[in-house]
């Protein structure tokens, strides 16, 4: 998990195949997609009005497959890594504008408004069979399926992370996570808590706390990402310019324009 105020960027990961695996499949990921899009995404200060997003989307495709390859690389190194893999959520807030990045079961939400939206699709077996109207009443009450994701990173040579860009608006707040929140929390519980007035951080520690006060079956890994009012372009700048663009590091919250 690792979030940059300063490029508006934030990566989580959530590892499997096993305790000791799965948590180097997810510092894999996320040490690989860091170091690339630390380097890809500072040109986007100058350059955010003219860019149309293909060129960001293309260098969030680009950091997830260097991710898989680090992942199968290791695999192979140790054979008690063999099956490790990781699904991952990304997303980039820019001028007006946020870029996700995902595969398998990780989310990025959107609360505005006093609401919540789910803006990414599950890329699991459960969730890919009821679009394509397959999936019997018996399949999906059976949990041996609930969690079979179909896109992950360390699955297969390729990867095909799935992005897409959505306008923003100032006070907007996403929030990444993993299964683990979102398999214990409804809506409803996540509305409650974003909606109250505390400091994101905060806001971070209740959603884990009701995760595993409502069962916490798995690790529950949270990152809210702020949309903040409006700058001109200088004073953006200059901000950042004073946070820094370099450093940064794993935290549970990352406020852009705080």
């Amino acid at each position: 998990m690792y979030g940059h105020p300063g490029l508006g960027l934030a990566v989580l990961a959530d590892g499997m195949g096993g305790y000791a695996a799965g948590e180097v499949a997810s510092r894999l990921a996320v040490d690989e997609i860091r170091a690339e899009l630390e380097s890809a995404l500072p040109h986007l200060d100058t350059q955010s009005r003219h860019l149309t997003g293909e060129e960001l989307k293309e260098d969030l495709r680009f950091a997830a497959r260097r991710a898989n390859g680090s992942i199968l690389a290791a695999a192979k190194r140790e054979p008690d890594y063999e099956g490790m893999g990781a699904t991952l959520v990304i997303a980039v807030l820019t001028a007006a504008r946020l870029f996700v990045g995902h595969l398998g079961d990780s989310r990025c939400y959107r609360f505005r408004a006093g609401r919540i939206e789910q803006l990414t699709r599950d890329h699991c077996w459960v969730d890919e069979q009821i679009s394509a109207g397959a999936l019997q009443i018996d399949a999906l009450l059976d949990t041996r399926f609930k969690n079979v994701v179909t896109r992950a990173l360390g699955i297969d040579e390729d990867v095909d992370l799935e992005v897409h860009e959505h306008a923003t608006e100032p006070g907007d707040v996403y929030l990444l996570c993993s299964d683990g929140l979102s398999d214990m929390l409804d809506d409803a519980q996540m509305e409650q808590i974003l909606g109250g007035t505390e400091p994101l951080a905060a806001k971070v520690d209740a959603l884990i706390e009701r995760a595993n006060r409502n069962g916490g079956k798995d690790n529950v890994s949270v990152i809210l990402l702020r949309e903040a009012a409006p700058r001109t372009h200088w004073a953006s700048r200059l901000v950042k310019r004073i946070q820094g663009v370099a450093g940064g590091g794993a935290g549970s919250a990352d406020e852009r324009g705080a």
